[in-house]
C-alpha cells in the first residue's frame, strides 16, 4: 500500500495582495508544500480574484507546486491560458455542467496534472467514471467564495467516503475551515492535503502558523496510520 503523507498548500485568497511575492516567500521558507490558487469569475462563485497575467507574475517568486482551483462557469475557456500562465496542477467543477473526462484529458494535454472539486452539496458518486483519469480530487468543506468560513462538519463523511472510493493512489485535498481545531479531524477523515487559507495568512507570524498545522496533522496522521 502506498504510504501516506501529509501536504500543507497555503490558499494566497487570505494573503496581502500588496506583498504577495513576500507572502509566497514565507510560507515557502516556512516549509509549505505547495501553493493554492483560487480562481474566481464572479458568476460561479459570488466573489472576483486572479487571473492568468497574475499568476505568470507570481510563478517567478517560487519554485513550489502552483495548484488552481477554477471557480468559473466555462473552464474550458481557460485551461490554456493558465497552463501558459505556468501552473502545475488544475482543479475543475462538475457542477458546471461541462464534459469533465474531455476537460481532465485537455489538462493532460497540456502536460498539466489535473483534478476535480466538489462543493458540499455534491454526492461523492459524480465522481464515478473520472477516479482513474485524475491526480487529486478537491473537496470542498465550504461553500465556496470566500475565505474565513467555518468549516461543515457534515463534510467529514463526504472525506471518509471519497477516500474509500479512490484507495490510496489519488490525493484528496480538503479546501474551506481548516485550522489548529479542525486538522485533526480533517487529517483522521483522510485528506492527504490540507489547504489553509486564514489559519496561515490572517496570522502575524506565517511560518509558526504553519508549523503549528503541521505538528497537529501529523500527530493525527500518526494515530490513523494502520499499525
Amino acid at each position: 500500500m502506498k504510504k501516506r503523507r501529509i501536504y500543507i498548500y497555503p490558499s494566497i485568497l487570505s494573503a496581502d495582495f500588496s506583498r504577495l511575492g513576500d507572502e509566497i516567500r514565507a510560507v515557502e521558507a516556512a516549509g509549505a508544500d505547495g501553493i493554492h490558487l483560487d480562481i474566481m469569475d464572479g458568476h460561479f462563485v459570488p466573489n472576483l480574484s486572479i487571473g492568468p497575467v497574475v499568476v505568470e507574475s507570481i510563478r517567478k517568486v517560487s519554485r513550489l507546486p502552483y495548484w488552481a482551483h477554477l471557480m468559473i462557469e466555462d473552464p474550458q475557456k481557460y485551461i490554456e491560458p493558465f497552463c501558459r500562465a505556468g501552473v502545475d496542477g488544475l482543479f475543475v467543477h462538475p457542477e458546471t455542467g461541462q464534459d469533465m473526462p474531455g476537460l481532465v484529458e485537455r489538462i493532460h494535454r497540456q502536460d498539466v496534472r489535473a483534478g476535480i472539486a466538489v462543493n458540499p452539496e455534491t454526492p461523492p458518486e459524480i465522481l464515478s467514471g473520472l477516479l482513474d483519469k485524475v491526480d487529486r480530487i478537491l473537496i470542498m468543506t465550504v461553500n465556496p467564495g470566500f475565505g474565513g468560513q467555518s468549516l461543515l462538519a457534515d463534510q467529514f463523511e463526504k472525506i471518509r467516503c471519497i477516500r474509500a472510493m479512490v484507495g490510496p493512489e489519488v490525493l484528496i485535498d480538503v479546501d474551506g475551515g481548516v485550522n489548529e481545531h479542525t486538522v485533526g479531524d480533517v487529517v483522521r477523515s483522510g485528506a492527504d492535503v490540507l489547504i489553509a487559507g486564514n489559519a496561515i495568512f490572517a496570522q502575524t507570524d506565517r511560518g509558526a502558523a504553519l508549523h503549528v498545522l503541521r505538528a497537529r496533522a501529523s500527530a493525527a496522521w500518526t494515530q490513523n496510520e494502520p499499525k
